[in-house]
């Protein structure tokens, strides 16, 4: 399994908590799991005593020679392998701009490099993300001759080049777009590989666009998102190829790591609690209104108003341009409570910032990130927003629903596959949903979701309900081994 991040080591988004996951649910079904990431800083600072080196090299790369290390770890259970490269990856995770088409340029020819210093044949190559986009193209041209990683002295059996690959979409927007000078310059990709048929799209070299063309299967995270990106409003460009592919698609649902996220046992809370028994959600709705400062919804023994919530990096695909219109009637017009955590663009930061200030008792905002915190918003809320322009799984409403708080969201992406929506007919349901992107609706699907607060059975069935999936990695881990299988 080959990314650019991974949990317990490096994070910077949900891709991170798939490769902290995945692995561990994979082998307990009985999966041999290697993940291939870059050294970087973090891991120095905080693995360096506990490292092997395996081997170090020279890396041809075009004209230029690069150092290249390979070290290994276990770590509860699972063995790593590190890229060491300190020019490439002792920065920032992603640099940006063409340094970083430069990083994971490296980075995929690295992984075809190391594939021949580990004591390890994958059957499978498990690539996620444009970072690793270039390594089935590498594979099959530059290595595709090579036996036994080119040592001379093997007999010629099957190698790690003969892997099978599946490249995993987290999400299309990111694509590693760069000049095809850049490319050929460092990966020595002949020009005839520069049409529409291989690497190139819109004018620019593509590095996803390399590994829907050359991988000999392809996947995302959610179902619905799989179907979506088919289409030319989701598929940015890569619509075309993965419609001509569509038998090679499978669309398999992120999970989320449930010992982590758990009411009953999370040190975060300031009360444990589960489905069976809900009143340590009252005292964590307390402990929340004290933290940001909200009257009216915490004081007494009954907490009154309902709190909606949000986690969320502050940009324009996660809604809210929805929100940044839509939160003032909300909090003017109905007895409710609002709570952010999150950083991002400048114009949200900003808006918020002014929320906090005008409604002082009715809004809490805490830009930044803080993990413990963040697990007592999830407690403490009773509603989380989601209202995504796009979202290819998401993770937060599974968290949401996992702490019985129950997610209202733009039927988008994963958000269609983990969310059902409340049907009043039936009290069936695990959140609220609505289709258009448009701030009415979701003004009006939060004013459903107040309605149901004021109806105390239906409210606690709800929450049960969500309570009760299973999104966890185990369900996510056995769709993968049948793709596995069905790809040897």
């Amino acid at each position: 399994m080959v990314a650019a991040e991974g949990m317990p080591f490096v994070k910077t988004g949900g891709l991170a908590d798939v490769i902290g996951a995945l692995p561990k649910a994979l082998q307990a079904l009985g999966v041999d799991v290697r993940v291939m990431m870059p050294k970087h800083r973090t891991v120095k600072e905080q693995y360096e005593d506990a490292l092997e080196t395996l081997a170090t090299t020279t890396l041809q790369l075009g004209w230029r020679q690069k150092y290249l290390g390979v070290q290994t770890l276990r770590k509860d259970g699972v063995e790593y392998y590190f890229i060491d490269n300190e020019d490439y990856f002792m920065g920032p995770v992603y640099r940006g701009g063409d340094a970083e088409n430069e990083q994971y340029l490296y980075f995929c020819k690295a992984v075809c490099e190391a594939l021949a210093l580990i004591d390890f044949t994958p059957d499978v190559l498990h690539l996620n993300d444009w970072h690793t986009g270039m390594v089935p193209m590498l594979l099959k041209t530059q290595y595709g001759g090579r036996q036994n990683g080119g040592r001379q002295d093997a007999a010629p059996t099957r190698n790690s080049y003969e892997a099978r690959t599946l490249f995993t979409i987290h999400n299309i927007q990111f694509q590693g777009k760069m000049d095809f000078r850049t490319m050929k310059d460092m990966l020595s990709i002949p020009d005839y590989y520069y049409t529409p048929e291989y690497v190139e799209a819109d004018g620019c070299a593509n590095m996803m666009k390399a590994a829907l063309v050359f991988s000999d299967r392809i996947s995302t995270v959610s179902p619905n998102y799989a179907h979506e990106i088919m289409n030319a409003y989701f598929g940015l460009g890569m619509e075309g190829i993965l419609s001509a592919r569509r038998q090679d698609v499978s669309g398999i649902l992120n999970g989320l790591d449930e010992v982590a996220f758990d009411p009953a046992h999370d040190p975060a809370l300031a009360a444990p609690y589960d489905a069976g028994d809900l009143r340590g959600k009252l005292v964590c709705k307390r402990d929340l209104c004290r933290q940001f400062g909200l009257g009216g919804a915490g004081g007494g023994q009954s907490p009154h108003a309902p709190i909606v919530a949000m986690v969320s990096r502050l940009t324009a695909q996660k809604g809210f341009d929805l929100v940044r219109y839509a939160l003032e009637e909300l909090l003017t017009t109905e007895d409710v409570r609002f709570v952010l955590l999150g950083s991002g663009d400048r114009p949200y930061v900003d808006f918020f910032n002014y929320i906090a200030g005008k409604y002082p008792g009715r809004a809490g905002v805490y830009i930044g990130y803080d993990e413990a915190l963040a697990h007592r918003v999830y407690a403490g809320a009773d509603f989380f927003l989601m209202p995504s322009q796009f979202e290819p799984c998401g993770l937060a409403q599974m968290i949401a629903q996992r702490y019985g708080t129950l997610p209202i969201v733009r039927e988008t992406g994963g958000l269609v596959d983990t969310v059902a929506p409340y049907n009043r007919f039936t009290g069936e349901g695990t959140g609220f949903g609505f289709a258009t992107f448009n701030a009415g609706d979701m003004l009006a699907a939060v004013r459903l979701a107040l309605s149901v607060y004021r109806d105390k059975p239906a409210m606690r069935k709800l929450r049960r309900n969500a309570m009760a999936l299973d999104n966890s990695f185990a369900r996510s881990a056995e769709q993968y081994l049948a793709l596995f299988r069905a790809m040897r």
